[in-house]
C-alpha cells in the first residue's frame, strides 16, 4: 500500500482499530476486519447478504492493482492441520505466473470434481501462513446461504493465466 494515499486507503484506515503509527500493524488490523466481514459460522448462522452494508468505493487504479487470473486446478490434497475443514489446492495459472498453491475451505466440493476445474484467483495479495502452509493466492467464490463457497468459473474455455477483466 505504498505511494500516494488514495481515498480508498484513507477510508480503509478509518476502519483500523487503535492509535498506532506502525504501518504494518495498521494494515494487519484492517485486513483482519475485512476478513471478519466474510466469516460464516456454518450450521448456526445463515449468510444474509442483504444485511451486509455496501463497502466503500475504490478508485479504478486501486481495483486494477489486483491481479485476478484464471487457472486450472491440477492437485487437491486434504489439509488436516487446518482449524476448519479445508483443502490444499494447486492451480496452474499459465506460463507467465506458473503454478501456485492455496488453502481453501471448499470441502463442499468433492476432490475429484475440483481437479481440472477452471477457477479464478487473486494472485498478488502476498503469502499467508495457514497452519504452517504457505497460501500463495486467494481462490475466489461466492458465499451461499449456508456459508459454503461456490467457486467462480468462466464461461467458455479461456486459457490459463487469462486476466479477469
Amino acid at each position: 500500500m505504498g505511494g500516494k494515499p488514495t481515498e480508498a486507503r484513507r477510508q480503509l484506515r478509518q476502519h483500523c482499530v487503535g492509535r498506532t503509527t506502525e504501518r504494518g500493524r495498521r494494515r494487519t488490523i484492517a485486513y483482519a476486519q475485512t476478513v471478519a466481514q466474510h466469516e460464516i459460522d456454518r450450521g448456526t448462522s445463515p449468510y444474509a447478504p442483504e444485511k451486509l452494508p455496501r463497502k466503500h468505493d475504490v478508485t479504478g487504479p486501486d481495483f486494477f492493482a489486483l491481479d485476478l487470473r484464471l487457472g486450472e486446478v491440477i492437485a487437491v490434497d486434504d489439509f488436516p492441520e487446518a482449524r476448519k475443514p479445508a483443502y490444499k489446492i494447486t492451480v496452474d495459472f499459465g506460463p507467465v505466473v506458473g503454478t501456485l498453491r492455496t488453502s481453501a475451505q471448499v470441502t463442499n466440493y468433492d476432490r475429484t470434481h475440483l481437479l481440472g476445474r477452471k477457477v479464478v484467483g487473486a494472485i498478488n495479495l502476498g503469502v499467508r501462513r495457514i497452519a504452517g502452509f504457505e497460501s500463495q493466492f486467494l481462490l475466489l467464490g461466492a458465499l451461499g446461504p449456508d456459508g459454503t463457497v461456490n467457486l467462480l468459473a468462466p464461461d467458455g474455455d479461456p486459457p490459463n493465466g487469462a486476466v479477469v477483466a
